[in-house]
This record gives C-alpha cells, sequence and structure tokens, in this order.
C-alpha cells in the first residue's frame, strides 16, 4: 500500500510542477533613479477565500475556521516563538526575545525564563511587556471562560495549573512575571521531555486594558494572578459577565472586533462577510513574518463563490483567490494563467475534511456503528469528485503537508546522514542499520475503510443491531432500519449529518454514501447549515441536534492531539467536540508528545501506533486531504504562498504594484540585434 502511495504522491507531484510551469511568475522588478509615485490602485488589495469567516478573530476557544486562523495570523504578532522551517522545530523569536534561559529543578521540572525585547508595542502606541504575555495566559486559561459557552485552554503542562483552575489556589504558581520585560515558565516534569519542546510557548500579548478595563495582573511572589485596579472595590471586575461583554459582543467585543493588536496589520471592520484592515504603524516586524515590514496599505478579505471567483478575478473584482480546492474552479484558474495576466502557486494542505460522530449519542456511540457506517463510504470516489486530480483519501487524523506523512510516502527523505566515508565498513554498517530501522516503518495495519457494505452488515449484526421499529426481528426486504434495545429504549439508525450549505460534497454523498447505508439498514438525512452554524455545531456550543458532521479543518503547526481530550471528574479523556472516550488513543497521544526532540524515529514509531487507534475507534473519519492553489493577477509581486503557513503570512513582504516584463538577461557572447542597421 505504502508503495502505490508513494507512486500517486509522485504522480501528484510531477503534475503539480508541470501545471505550475503555465504559470507566471511575477517578480519585483529592480528599482530605477526615477521615483514613480504608487498609482492609488494598488493601495487596497481585495482577498476572497471560499470559506466564510466566523469571527474568531482573538481566539479560538469559542470555535475556529481556516479563515479565523488566518486573521488571526495577520493582526496578532510577537509570539514568543516561531516555527523554524530549515530547522524542523520551534525557536524563540529573535525580533520579540532577547534571550531564554532553561534550568532543570530537583523535583524534575524546568524553568524557562524568557527575557523580551522592550521595543514592542501595540497598534495604538501602547507598550508591551511580559504583564501582557502574563494576562494572555491567565485570560486563556481562566474558569470564567465556561459559563460563557467557550473552551478555555488547558494548560496542564506548567505547574499549578490546576489547582488555579480548580479554585484551590487565587494565584498561577507556575507562571512568574520577574521584572517588566521578564516572564518565567515552570513545566512540569511530564512535559521533560516533549518533541515540540518550545512549542508550549505558542504565545501572542493580549491587551488587558480592552479586553478586562479595571483589571490588572499582579505577581505576588507566589504566581500571577488577575486583580482589581481599585483595590477599594471588592467585587471581582474579572467575570463571566465582564467576558460577555467586551470579548463576545456582536458588534463591538474583541473576538470580532479588536482595536488595539500587534501583527502587521490591524482591523478596520467587520460586517460578517467581509473584513478590513490597514498597515499596524507600530509593528516592527518579526520571524514569522520575515522579518519585514508590510507595504499593501488595506486588504480586503471576503468570501468567493466558487461558481463565479474566476470571472472576479479576470475582471478585477479580486486581486488573489486563497484556498482554491474545488477541481472546475481550479481547472478554469489554470486556463486563466495561460492569458499572461495571472499567476498561481500551489501548496499541500496540513489538514483534512472528514465526518464526525457525536458519540454521545447512543445511535452512534458504539465502535462498531461507526466501523459499519464507515465501510459504507466510497471515499475514493468522494475524493476525486470534489479534488479531481488534487487530492488523495486520508487513512488517518493526517494532510499531504503533515511532515510524518510526507517522510512515510517518500516525500522527505529519511533523515539519515550517509557515511562519510563510503569505503568504512564501521561507518556504513551503521547507516545501513539505521536505514533498515526507517525503512521497517508501516502503515499495514492501520484499518483501511473501502467500500464494502457486507463487512458493514456483519458488524451491525455482531453489535446487536438487529431489530426494527417494532423491536421483531430485521428483514432487510421489508424494514428501512436497524434498531437495538439500549438501556430499555429502542434505538433506530435513523441518523442525521449536518454539512456546510452549498457544499458540493453533499451531491456526491447522495450518490455514493447513502445507497449503501440503506442497504446496509441505515437510514441517513443530510442537512445543509450556514459555516457558522456548522461550526457551532461541531464546537457543541449549545443544544446538539443530528448525529454525524462533515467538515474540514487545517493542523496547527504544533500538531499535538493530546490537546483535543479533555478530562472529566472521574479522570477519563474524551476527544473534544467529539465526546469519545479511547484511553488507549489518549495514551498514544501522550507517547507521541513525551518524545524526545531530536528523536524522530521513535516519534514516527508512536505516530504510526496512534493512526492505527485512531482509525479503529474512528470517531473521526478521515475523508481526503488535498493541493490548496492560489491565484492571482500578476501585479501581487513577491506573493510566495509554498513558503509560508497562510496568505497572511506571505501578503507581508508581498508587492502590489504595476508589472513590468522584466527584460531576459542576455549571456556572454550574445548580441543584441540591430534591427534598424541600414
Amino acid at each position: 500500500m505504502i508503495t502505490i502511495m508513494k507512486r500517486i504522491i509522485a504522480m501528484l507531484l510531477a503534475l503539480l510542477l508541470m501545471l505550475t510551469c503555465f504559470a507566471v511568475i511575477a517578480e519585483g522588478t529592480e528599482e530605477t533613479e526615477e521615483i514613480k509615485e504608487k498609482d492609488p490602485k494598488y493601495e487596497e488589495l481585495v482577498v476572497a477565500n471560499p470559506t466564510a469567516m466566523r469571527g474568531e478573530f482573538f481566539t479560538e476557544m469559542w470555535g475556529n475556521s481556516t479563515t479565523d486562523i488566518d486573521v488571526r495570523v495577520l493582526i496578532h504578532g510577537y509570539n514568543l516563538v516561531t516555527w523554524d522551517n530549515a530547522m524542523a522545530k520551534f525557536i524563540p523569536d529573535a525580533m520579540v526575545v532577547d534571550s531564554v534561559e532553561a534550568t532543570d529543578l530537583a523535583n524534575g521540572n524546568r524553568l524557562y525564563a524568557f527575557h523580551l525585547k522592550d521595543d514592542l508595542y501595540y497598534c495604538d502606541g501602547t507598550q508591551i511587556t511580559a504583564w501582557d504575555y502574563a494576562f494572555s495566559i491567565l485570560f486563556t486559561i481562566s474558569p470564567e471562560i465556561v459559563a460563557t459557552g467557550g473552551t478555555p485552554v488547558h494548560e496542564d503542562f506548567v505547574a499549578g495549573y490546576e489547582e488555579y483552575f480548580n479554585g484551590e489556589v487565587d494565584y498561577y504558581s507556575g507562571v512568574r512575571v520577574l521584572d517588566d520585560f521578564t516572564i518565567q515558565f515552570e513545566v512540569t516534569k511530564d512535559y521533560v521531555p516533549f518533541f515540540y519542546e518550545f512549542g508550549l510557548f505558542y504565545i501572542t500579548p493580549c491587551p488587558i486594558y480592552e479586553i478586562a478595563p479595571g483589571c490588572v495582573v499582579k505577581d505576588d511572589g507566589q504566581g500571577i494572578y488577575i486583580a482589581n485596579e481599585d483595590e477599594t472595590i471588592e467585587e471581582p471586575i474579572f467575570t463571566s459577565e465582564l467576558i460577555m461583554k467586551t470579548v463576545l459582543d456582536p458588534e463591538t467585543g474583541y473576538a470580532s472586533h479588536p482595536k488595539a493588536v500587534c501583527g502587521p496589520y490591524m482591523l478596520t471592520g467587520f460586517d460578517g462577510v467581509t473584513a478590513t484592515f490597514e498597515i499596524n504603524p507600530y509593528f516592527k516586524g518579526d520571524v514569522s513574518h520575515n522579518e519585514v515590514l508590510p507595504t499593501i496599505q488595506r486588504l480586503v478579505f471576503t468570501l468567493a463563490d466558487n461558481e463565479n471567483m474566476i470571472e472576479k478575478l479576470e475582471s478585477g473584482e479580486i486581486g488573489l483567490l486563497n484556498k482554491v480546492t474545488k477541481a472546475t474552479t481550479i481547472d478554469a484558474g489554470i486556463e486563466l494563467v495561460g492569458s499572461g495576466e495571472f499567476a498561481m502557486g500551489t501548496y499541500p494542505r496540513s489538514g483534512l475534511s472528514f465526518i464526525g460522530f457525536f458519540t454521545e449519542k447512543n445511535t452512534v456511540a458504539s465502535r462498531a456503528v461507526r466501523q459499519a457506517i464507515s465501510y459504507c463510504v466510497d471515499r475514493d470516489v468522494l475524493t476525486e469528485g470534489y479534488t479531481g486530480n488534487y487530492g488523495l483519501r486520508m487513512d488517518g487524523w493526517t494532510g499531504l503537508a503533515h511532515w510524518p506523512y510526507r517522510v512515510l510516502n517518500g516525500v522527505i527523505p529519511y533523515p539519515v546522514d550517509e557515511p562519510e566515508d563510503p569505503n568504512n565498513a564501521a561507518q556504513v554498517a551503521e547507516y545501513e542499520e539505521e536505514m533498515a530501522k526507517w525503512e521497517a516503518l508501516s502503515y499495514e495495519n492501520v484499518r483501511v475503510y473501502t467500500l464494502d457494505v457486507e463487512k458493514a452488515i456483519s458488524l451491525l449484526v455482531e453489535d446487536g443491531w438487529t431489530l426494527n421499529r417494532e423491536g421483531k426481528e430485521f428483514d432487510p426486504e421489508k424494514d428501512d432500519v436497524r434498531c437495538k434495545e439500549i438501556d430499555g429504549e429502542l434505538v433506530a439508525l435513523d441518523l442525521k449529518l449536518w454539512y456546510p450549505a452549498g457544499n458540493r460534497m453533499s451531491e456526491l454523498m447522495e450518490e455514493n454514501f447513502l445507497p449503501n447505508l440503506a442497504e446496509a439498514g441505515i437510514k441517513l438525512t443530510m442537512e445543509g447549515l450556514p459555516m457558522v452554524q456548522i461550526l457551532g455545531t461541531w464546537y457543541d456550543q449549545g443544544e446538539r441536534e443530528g448525529d454525524m458532521i462533515y467538515l474540514a479543518t487545517n493542523f496547527d503547526v504544533v500538531w499535538d492531539p493530546a490537546v483535543n481530550f479533555v478530562e472529566d471528574l472521574g479522570g477519563n479523556h474524551t476527544w473534544n467536540y467529539t465526546n469519545d472516550y479511547d484511553e488507549l488513543l489518549y495514551q498514544r497521544a501522550l507517547d507521541m508528545r513525551e518524545t524526545e526532540p531530536d528523536a524522530v524515529l521513535e516519534y514516527m514509531q508512536e505516530w504510526i501506533l496512534f493512526q492505527e487507534e485512531f482509525m479503529e475507534e474512528v470517531a473521526i473519519l478521515p475523508i481526503y486531504s488535498n493541493m490548496y492553489f492560489d491565484f492571482y493577477t500578476i501585479e501581487l509581486q513577491n506573493y510566495d504562498i509554498p513558503s509560508n503557513v497562510t496568505w497572511t503570512q506571505a501578503i507581508v513582504p508581498a508587492i502590489y504594484d504595476e508589472y513590468v516584463e522584466p527584460e531576459p538577461e542576455l549571456l556572454e557572447g550574445d548580441e543584441e540585434e540591430d534591427f534598424f542597421e541600414d
């Protein structure tokens, strides 16, 4: 299977390389001595994406979408750490952090002291200090978030977290502010080692004066805490009610209308569909944005329609189309690029699309039922029907851009150095032994769900789904759905699946999923919802109807599945949003997390074990991962999306100006022909 997959990946990459040859590579032209005033039309760039924004521009605690993530990258900056592609690990951001000191303690914990730069400012000119990072930490872990319908960040890697979150103490002992520009973390021994080490400190500052006016962060020598700025006020100001007003108010809240931000751009407006931005005059640059300053004065980010987005790009109504995935739209975009007035960038997705099960519902609580449903999906047909030649079926919680997947499938070479001296027998033997370990990595024990209705029926019968709606023996010739008695109640496999309204995948499922389910004795009703509602359903915000959902996600750079688990009062760990309990899957996630940062082979071995259990439990059924395509006018120059995580990173060093065709360089010895010679 791996060999076949390698061939498919290689063919896909070869195809993309061939397609890219048709693109116009728009590079910046050299400056001339003549200073030309910039045309006002280049002061504003319209960017469109086929996924609607939810308006969660602050944090994912109340929900998430790929477009919201993009906006966060654009307006929130000065993260303590950044991802280094060349080194394949997190490092402190040198534009933000002066130095870091690490000290191992006798109890097995480790102290990290971050010394910050003193020239960081929000877009309103307010200086950023260690207290802003401390407030960011206290806010995102605060118990008050729960009452607002959000999910606080689970920060169990910091000493004192459980005691603070549970209200046993009123200070967070694991975080200290030593002075205005030094913040210290005490990481528990359970996270020493941690494969992504500095990824634990993926933290941006937050303005307390906008989010919690009247409050301050203090450090009493034992730890940090939020207090009233006016000590004569006895009742705490920082409450759930305050968060509902200052953060979640749909018209003025910081979540959708943040004013004080510190990224390369600041938000100037959001109407629920379109967001507008202007350059942050106080942004000094950071490593994640290539240490450069933006030059495009205004950005407009809005929703694109697959039916007319290419026409709008061609007419100039849109300057940049981001994350195009529909096959027919991609084909139309590639044809447009051939005109010479447009360019494109291709890059693999870091996530995937999936069907998620709401396992708190007794209809799909059983692993056997979820496996049976999975055997009724023709995922290959769905993938080809939606992505054409630009996607692949996924058999795990992974994606085309996920580095372990790329290593396993031969896209990235094994990280094994060849012997310095090929004639040295000892070096050669050591090299061959190491290579043998890598080549022994196998995905063959991961369960692959291909269409097999008979297998689905067998699983349902074994699991006791042998009754009809009257409680009598199920007859496939007469009865519509299988039923089972659970806790004295007759439960029918009469299911509902939610999907984003207008998504063509629903049409493909109607043809290649529902008939197979019906044959197995399962009825499925599909209903489309607006993206805002579909995400609210997935994030379990309020009463949740239905049994299943179709959605897609992109992974964070810190790919740590353990953070998806929530621990209940009984110590059980359930996957957030699916509410699925699988202690073995949680342990597999911990095993990956606790791998030494340099032990890449061991991490890969643990990664495969995680995928094996993930596909057995199948509380989430992966469908496909795909290539993203960005199409844009050639007047957008130096836009290097393949080398960046999001368009909002790639846009910072980009230039939007009149395109001048560069003159071809003459090779040495060539002479330019004079056509005016007599």
